[in-house]
């Protein structure tokens, strides 16, 4: 029965051009191991299924099932019934087919093997639009239909840790730095600190090349054992933001193969600063980037930040999507933590670096590490349309530390960034009426399996 439903599912558009990939990579790869084809979850957490290597034609072919519940699922990957996407409705499958451009092989792994982007359609080809990647082409498409694109890259930070798979991580884990770098202290963009684990950076960087992933800048961060890797612009934010997915699998499996853990938790501890997903973005029509206009480059730039500053309460809890990240929201931790813009200024929300002329764009800087970059994405594309299609002129750029303004504060409280998202008509408008459902389920599902937790802290208080 289920092979005749699979000759029946019906390719999406441009599928043509998965057929001249596969050939392609045929051709270079002849003789493949594995194939592991990867699916983001609502989350940002990578699903899917590891696949012998002769199977690579018939995912091109005739795509791979996986049930449409995945976007369902908790960040534990535990199945949330208020979604309504599980047993009650037959746990149907929906159809995953290659993202194009994503084909790669994978340079860490023991054995040959190659890795897929999928994205989630149903039986006619048509996009399911709970899969966070369709909902950022609806937000592109969103764009087109006013004469913009935009284009978009990622800062990515994230912790190495000593390896600590057979052991308690209920305490504090051990940062690299205890057998690498000496004893824990902040050394900010060390020169040292990368040579020191000058092997793991340079298959990084080699790693990055071969699955044209357009790493950038590797710099040693404000925490021991922290660090950061720069993402190039793409004139397709789809592709940015499958390049911040992939980067950080790539992170994940070299760290392992070095002995190492790579984490882009949000907050692991108290005394350092968290991880946090810079997002710098530009539009253009056209004439090119509109920021840059010579008559009223500035003026559009400023609408764009009215517009993400007006929508920033609303949309926090796709840039802050975790329990953790919330920990992240602290004053003087380099995440910001109010409202409020400023031009060369990494304590606000919202930063216009300097930069030569036609580089103007704007720096998100509020997202966790751990967010969807998806989402993060939608969720800025679509404050800074509101904002050009407002025109409205933003309040004054913050001078000096923002931390120490009385603008108005993005709070640090999970439950009042998911009420201010579930009540918000705009939020639904920019990820779509089912997504923005399944979201508000998922994390008061999540919210209130942290609330059930008893902490060590309040056993040491009160037993």
């Amino acid at each position: 029965m289920r092979e005749t439903q699979r000759s029946a599912w019906t390719r999406p558009q441009g599928s043509e051009l998965l057929d001249e990939e596969l050939a392609r990579f045929e051709a270079e790869y002849p003789d493949l191991d594995t194939v592991e084809v990867i699916l983001p979850d609502s989350n940002g957490v990578l699903r899917g299924k590891w696949l012998p290597g002769s199977a690579l034609r018939k995912v091109f072919e005739g795509g791979v099932a996986l049930p449409f519940s995945l976007f369902g699922l908790d960040v534990w990957g535990r199945e949330v019934e208020e979604t309504g996407m599980h047993i009650e409705t037959g746990d149907k499958d929906g159809v995953c087919w290659p993202v194009p451009g994503t084909l790669r092989s994978v340079p860490w792994a023991a054995r040959p093997t190659a890795q897929v982007l999928l994205s989630m359609h149903d039986r006619a080809g048509m996009p399911f639009l709970c899969d966070p990647r369709h909902v950022l082409r609806r937000m592109t498409e969103r764009l087109a239909a006013h004469g913009l694109t935009a284009t978009a890259a990622f800062e990515l930070e994230f912790y190495l840790f000593e390896d600590q798979d057979d052991a308690d991580w209920s305490g504090a884990p051990t940062p690299v730095f205890s057998t690498h770098l000496g004893p824990a202290r902040q050394n900010m963009y060390a020169l040292s600190d990368l040579e020191a684990l000058m092997p793991l950076v340079d298959e990084l960087r080699r790693s990055a090349d071969a699955q044209d992933i357009p790493a950038d800048a590797a710099v040693s961060e404000a925490a021991p054992g922290q660090f950061e890797l720069n993402l190039h612009y793409r004139r397709d934010p789809l592709r940015a933001a499958d390049d911040a997915v992939l980067l950080r699998r790539l992170v994940a499996g070299v760290a392992r193969k070095h002995n190492l853990k790579a984490s882009f938790m949000a907050k692991p501890f108290v005394e350092w600063p968290g991880s946090g997903m810079h997002v710098h973005v530009s539009l253009e029509d056209g004439n090119g980037n509109i920021f840059s206009d010579a008559a009223l480059g500035e003026i559009r730039l400023g609408h764009a930040i009215k517009g993400l500053l007006d929508s920033m309460q609303a949309a926090h809890l796709l840039f802050v999507s975790t329990f953790n990240g919330f920990r992240r929201m602290q004053p003087g931790s380099y995440a910001p933590t109010s409202i409020c813009w400023g031009h060369d200024n990494r304590s606000v929300a919202l930063r216009v670096p300097a930069g030569t002329p036609g580089s103007e764009r704007i720096e998100h800087r509020i997202a966790g590490a751990d967010a969807n970059p998806y989402l993060v994405l939608t969720g800025v594309l679509s404050g800074m349309l509101q904002g050009i299609l407002g025109k409205e002129a933003p309040p004054p750029p913050v001078e000096g530390n923002a931390y120490e303004k009385t603008a108005p504060h993005l709070t640090p409280w999970m439950d009042e960034a998911i009420d201010a998202f579930a009540a918000s008509q705009r939020m639904k408008e920019a990820v779509g009426e089912d997504m923005h459902k399944v979201l508000v389920d998922i994390k008061r599902h999540e919210l209130f399996a942290f609330g059930r937790e008893i902490s060590s802290l309040e056993r040491q208080t009160y037993l």
